[in-house]
């Protein structure tokens, strides 16, 4: 199981969603850094590098960071389908469910992969700025950027460490869901768009006030709201137990 795993790993990396996913990941907090127009759009001038890793998880929250999880799931499966390499695979004395297994587990971690390149973008980009005490606010404390006052670098690492921890757990489901369209579908183009739709879908039905605490969605901004971690991470864990169950289920009844 653990070659498995290592296999389906390897693998991952090889595919251009996930090295395109990493390297902008990596970049994106350098736009940041160099942006000219940061107090004129968001009323901000950086007061400390640790500000600069900031911005780039929040921004990458809105839409770049879900979306490269979700293209990376929907290509693990499409992409052997493609190729013609999946029937290969399940040629060999191993269980569907394990083979999937692996590559479940590959792709749960890749979310904070993600999440640890974009870090240490971040740390590189904000070295002009400084990363030792400021006054401010990482944006993710009290205060937001404005803050309390003078800010450690220990209290500001603490704070950026949990909401990236955060974030990751957010991108699970994500990764899941991409997981299970790819198994109904075949195909990266298919899963991927199906796993945005339900997404937007989902963020649809907060007009009914009583499913909103039960919605995956509710969540995405958990790395803003730590309070909310209790009912939010377990919730999340429903959703990627349940999202990986059914794709394994479908899996092996799947006419391949």
């Amino acid at each position: 199981m653990l070659r498995l795993f290592f296999f389906e790993f390897y693998k991952l990396f090889r595919l251009r969603s996930v090295g395109l996913g990493l390297l902008f990941a990596f970049l994106l907090p350098f736009l940041w850094a160099l942006a000219p127009g940061l107090k004129k759009v968001y009323g901000l001038v950086l007061a400390s590098g640790w500000q600069v890793i900031s911005l780039s998880l929040l921004a990458g929250m809105e839409f770049l960071f879900p979306f490269l999880v979700v293209m990376a799931a929907s290509e693990a499966l499409g992409s052997e389908v493609a190729q013609g390499t999946l029937k290969t695979l399940l040629l060999r004395p191993l269980p569907r469910s394990l083979l999937l297994l692996a590559k479940l587990f590959a792709l749960l971690l890749y979310p904070f992969l993600l999440l640890s390149v974009s870090f240490l973008g971040g740390l590189l980009a904000g070295l002009p700025h400084g990363l030792g005490p400021f006054y401010g606010g990482t944006g993710l404390g009290e205060g937001g950027f404005a803050g309390t006052g003078l800010l450690p670098p220990g209290t500001a690492l603490a704070e950026l460490l949990r909401a990236h921890l955060l974030a990751g757990a957010v991108l699970l489901p994500l990764s899941a869901l991409a997981l299970l369209y790819g198994v109904l579908f075949l195909s990266t183009t298919a899963a991927a768009l199906a796993a945005v739709a339900t997404l937007l879908l989902m963020r649809l039905l907060v007009a009914f006030p009583a499913l909103t605490p039960f919605l995956l969605t509710t969540y995405l901004d958990l790395h803003l709201r730590p309070q909310a971690a209790g009912l939010g991470l377990s919730l999340l864990l429903i959703y990627t137990l349940g999202f990986a169950l059914l794709a394994a289920l479908v899996f092996e009844r799947k006419d391949l």
